[in-house]
């Protein structure tokens, strides 16, 4: 639940982005840092699942860290898209 938030709200963020490139690079640094964020939360679930002492609870915790990869990796392309976008 907490990864769809990060892309929504980083989605939201960087669909306010003004026309001029400095509030654009702005928008997509903040997108890196969520991003980075996101990766890091990846990390420890990797940890945990590592620590797992049960396979159920490794597998839980293996997916869920995929899916934070997946959600940092989109929150990345859509800060990549939306500097993209003309001006």
């Amino acid at each position: 639940m907490k990864k769809v938030l990060m892309v929504a709200a980083a989605a939201g963020l960087m669909s306010l982005a003004a026309c001029n490139s400095q509030q654009a690079e702005q928008n997509e640094s903040n997108a890196e840092m969520m991003a980075d964020n996101i990766e890091a939360q990846a990390d420890n679930l990797e940890d945990q699942a590592d620590a797992a002492t049960n396979d159920v609870a490794e597998e839980a915790l293996e997916n869920a860290a995929d899916n934070a990869e997946a959600a940092a990796a989109n929150v990345e392309e859509n800060a990549d898209n939306e500097t993209d976008l003309p001006n």
